[in-house]
């Protein structure tokens, strides 16, 4: 089987890194792509020492005339292009309110726009050479709200909605797939990178999923395209409670961070890497599964545990109720 021919955009570190990572070292061609141009350079010379070939293009994906660009650089490079994973997602962790409304447009721009971007400049090759898998990487936010991280969940939810409508207008188009992945919450360095602006320390609740396991799935899509990837056991709790219950689980979510917040740690206000790329891209994996990071998660993995149990405890709530009435062949 010849060797695959991917553009990544969000390759500079964390689940992007890693998907380069994975496929290059089965030979794989690999256009990279994100704003920092030091991290790109590291990820192509490891890729290139994995076995695969890598082509660095900085690009910002709010951009759509740059992420044109690649397009062409990559079509041109590459000759054909088997698979573009879609990959780029910034947040930021504030109230509403608090935060500046320049961060909640930027959120919108690079995890919706940004998304859009890559799919306008990558459809128009996919449909000329008759096949190509469009990868985007979702999370468990496009299930679930997240209070204090409101234009990020909107920005979520509004990508899985399109998702879903570019899969509909492609459905005659046998070999052109729109692929979904959903991960729970994954040790990358995403979060310390995020913008901050309730100044507490950011971190997520285990289980983590390590972002290799992420990349695999990426990986295994390239041969065995499907339009919804979960990865992590929690993805499938919270989207379940998420569904039987929305309000009560944003609720319960929402008083676990209260309380979270109430003992985290200090940190500055920030705005992360928003506006630019961060100066330290930090790698692959996060950290968050040192036993520190671990212990101060706990908190928030209470709050996805109630989460799935409000959702099933109002899911067998209702059908108590519902049984509870009786129908026209009840005895009154």
């Amino acid at each position: 089987m010849p060797a695959k021919r991917i553009v990544i955009t969000g390759a500079s570190s964390g689940i992007g890194q890693a998907t380069a990572l994975r496929f290059a070292a089965d030979g794989a061609s690999i256009v990279i792509a994100a704003r920092g141009v030091p991290a790109l350079e590291e990820v192509a010379r490891q890729c290139r020492e994995a076995g695969g070939t890598a082509i660095v293009v900085p690009t910002d994906v709010t951009d759509a005339g740059a992420v044109q660009a690649l397009a062409e650089r990559a079509s041109a490079q590459l000759g054909q292009i088997d698979l573009w994973f879609s990959n780029v997602g910034v947040g930021a962790v504030g109230l509403f309110h608090e935060t500046p409304i320049e961060a909640h447009a930027r959120i919108i721009e690079a995890n919706l726009i940004g998304h859009i971007n890559d799919a306008h400049a990558a459809l128009p090759i996919f449909l000329n050479q008759g096949y190509g898998i469009f990868v985007n990487m979702i999370s468990l936010g496009g299930f679930a709200a997240a209070p204090y991280a409101t234009a990020y969940s909107a920005s979520k939810f509004g990508l899985r909605g399109f998702a879903e409508a570019l899969r509909a207008e492609l459905a005659d188009y046998t070999d052109i797939h729109i692929c979904d992945v959903y991960p729970s919450f994954v040790d990358t360095p995403g979060l310390s990178h995020g913008a901050n602006y309730v100044g507490k320390k950011v971190t997520a609740p285990p289980p983590l999923v390590d972002p290799r396991r992420v990349a695999e799935a990426v990986y295994r899509l390239a041969d065995h395209p499907q339009a919804t990837t979960m990865v992590g056991a929690s993805t499938a709790a919270v989207r379940m409670g998420h569904f039987l219950a929305p309000n009560i689980s944003a609720r319960a979510m929402d008083i676990g961070l209260k309380r979270y917040f109430e003992t985290a740690e200090q940190v500055p206000v920030s705005d992360g890497n928003l506006f630019a790329p961060p100066s330290d891209p930090g790698g692959i994996d996060g950290g968050m599964g040192s036993p520190a990071a671990r212990k101060a998660g706990i908190g928030l993995a209470a709050a996805a545990a109630v989460v799935a149990a409000a959702g099933i405890g109002a899911w067998l709530l209702r059908g108590s109720r519902q049984s509870s009435v009786p129908s026209e062949n009840d005895d009154a």
